[in-house]
């Protein structure tokens, strides 16, 4: 979630494009689940609510039951520049990140000044990055969420929404950043995960991009795989219970790895974490080859 880092923000620009009336008509049908008599949920999912609120989608109860800290993305993955950062880096950092709203800071990150999106900074400099103009990244930052680790996802949806701001940092007590998350990770705790035109079509586990590259969905079964490339993955894993891409890469690492980064399995290939939040894997991108022409 995704800036997730920065997550992918997809539906967020989405939802930003949609007409006023009737953004703050879906918000309301999902923040409605906030006040539900006044009772209380709490994390543990242990209830002190009307029998009603049982008859409730289980996505619903997270607004409540869950906190920032639960979803956001921890400050080690967060994608940001500095605002001394020239048009040319900042045009690469967009494209090798996929991101389009990176977080401005100033010295370090614990001193964040706004955030960038991708738009402002296309439409003033071109696609590019190459247009004319003296360039000051400051001069195009957007006014940033500030959100303690605390706060109930449901109460950070209803500010994002009503100030029509769709990431925030998360700050703790010292005033430090503690993380960041984007009004796309906050809807996915009610409605699941959201896939946009750059994920894999439904239906499929995977695509081919070149020969000996894989884009996949962390799900794609290892059975699945293996008949399609003929590379049995579970050789030399020592966990009987991986059924999955995700799953593997999870044991092989020992960890949720993040972003970015590169697995290798003892058979050969290397996995490239393409999507990761702070709690799962989601997408991948399998070089097959990679290995091979490092021998």
């Amino acid at each position: 979630m995704g800036d997730t880092t920065d997550g992918s923000p997809g539906a967020a620009q989405s939802a930003q494009d949609c007409d006023e009336n009737s953004g703050q008509g879906f918000f309301s049908r999902i923040v409605g689940a906030l006040s539900l008599n006044g009772e209380h949920v709490d994390r543990t999912g242990a209830a002190n609510a009307p029998a009603v609120q049982d008859s409730q989608p289980h996505g619903m109860l997270n607004l409540r039951r869950l906190r920032v800290d639960d979803v956001a993305i921890p400050k080690a993955e967060i994608v940001a520049v500095p605002d001394d950062i020239d048009r040319d880096a900042l045009a690469r950092i967009f494209r090798n990140s996929g991101l389009t709203r990176l977080p401005v800071y100033s010295g370090t990150l614990d001193s964040p000044i706004g955030l960038i999106h991708l738009k402002d900074f296309a439409l003033k400099y071109g696609f590019n990055g190459a247009g004319n103009g003296d360039f000051a990244v400051a001069a195009l930052a957007r006014p940033l969420l500030y959100a303690p680790p605390s706060m109930p996802v449901g109460v950070l949806l209803q500010k994002m929404q009503s100030d029509r701001t769709h990431m925030a940092l998360v700050i703790d007590e010292y005033g430090g950043v503690d993380g960041l998350v984007t009004i796309e990770d906050l809807i996915e705790t009610v409605i699941g995960e959201i896939e946009d035109e750059h994920d894999i079509d439904e239906g499929r586990f995977w695509t081919l991009e070149k020969e000996g590259c894989y884009l996949a969905e962390a799900r794609t079964p290892l059975d699945e795989f293996a008949g399609e490339t003929g590379i049995d993955l579970t050789e030399g894993v020592d966990d009987e219970e991986v059924d999955t891409l995700g799953g593997l890469v999870f044991v092989l690492s020992g960890r949720v790895p993040a972003r970015g980064e590169m697995i290798r399995h003892p058979a050969g290939p290397d996995f490239e974490v393409v999507d990761a939040d702070a709690r799962r894997i989601k997408r991948l991108r399998v070089h097959l080859g990679t290995s091979a022409a490092h021998e």
